[in-house]
């Protein structure tokens, strides 16, 4: 939980509203693609804040219900997990409706599922453009359009996007991770200014390089596609494009994300948040 730092005299009087950052307790998360990485990163702020999580992502089922049952033990609250193919609406809509069956309510989504896939457009497989668009796009939006009437319901509601720093710029080779970013960007504007007036906050988190195993494996991809060492690609091309020349870290994504979802991020509507290193500064 977030603790304000005490004064010289040791007090922390006139602090309280600060607190509200670290204390999720009562509330309900379900965040898309949260098995590993970024995902598995903000589940676990949750529920180290308080607050209740439905898990979903691929991977191995008994590694995953270790996971699940790792953070329900380490935090005491309970953490559930649903297997929803983000390719399929009707499974994403189940998964946010499996919320408030399970858990009883919903007052964050994190829409983070990802995927990518590295290739110049004129030989950009149609399966994978098809893929990253419904994983990365259209699944934001049925997963968001189901969690509208139950925030409203309740009177309140926090939807983070994760998008990309690719929301904001290009890189070649990634055509449809990038076209599925910036959309993600126009849907979170458009949701925010739908829901304004109804306590429901819409933000997108545009973070840089994080290592996680999908950066990993685009090492690989850009190292073939661009004919460069995966040495020479980590270096050059993939910390290339942070000022910072390093990774972004998933403590700092938790930072941003903390604020967004606690009352002192209330007036953050809309919005894209770089994460970047300074990327998108140049």
């Amino acid at each position: 939980m977030f603790h304000w730092p005490k004064r010289g005299d040791g007090s922390d009087a006139g602090q309280a509203p600060f607190r509200d950052i670290g204390d999720l307790k009562g509330q309900v998360a379900v965040i898309s693609g949260s098995t590993s990485g970024i995902g598995l990163a903000l589940a676990r702020s949750v529920a180290a804040c308080g607050g209740e999580v439905v898990l979903n992502g691929l991977g191995d089922p008994a590694e995953i219900e270790a996971t699940r049952a790792g953070i329900e033990a380490d935090c005491g609250v309970r953490v559930r997990y649903h297997a929803a193919d983000m390719r399929r609406g009707d499974e994403v809509a189940d998964m946010v409706a499996f919320a408030r069956r399970e858990l009883g309510r919903l007052d964050i989504l994190v829409n983070n599922a990802g995927v990518q896939h590295v290739e110049a457009v004129e030989n950009f497989p149609s399966d994978k453009w098809e893929q990253i668009i419904a994983i990365n796009l259209s699944s934001t939006f049925y997963a968001t359009r189901a969690a509208i009437p139950i925030m409203k319901a309740q009177g309140r509601g926090r939807i983070v996007n994760i998008a990309s720093a690719h929301g904001l710029v290009a890189s070649p080779f990634k055509s449809a991770y990038v076209a599925a970013k910036h959309g993600v960007l126009g849907f979170t504007k458009t949701v925010a200014l739908e829901l304004a007036q109804d306590n429901i906050t819409c933000n997108a988190i545009c973070p840089g390089f994080v290592e996680t195993p999908i950066v990993e494996k685009q090492i690989a991809d850009q190292a073939r596609t661009r004919g460069m060492s995966k040495e020479a690609i980590l270096k050059d091309v993939i910390l290339g494009s942070q000022p910072t020349k390093r990774f972004v870290t998933t403590d700092e994504l938790a930072g941003i994300f903390l604020y967004l979802v606690s009352d002192l991020g209330a007036s953050a509507n809309g919005a894209s948040f770089s994460i970047d290193g300074g990327w998108t500064a140049q």
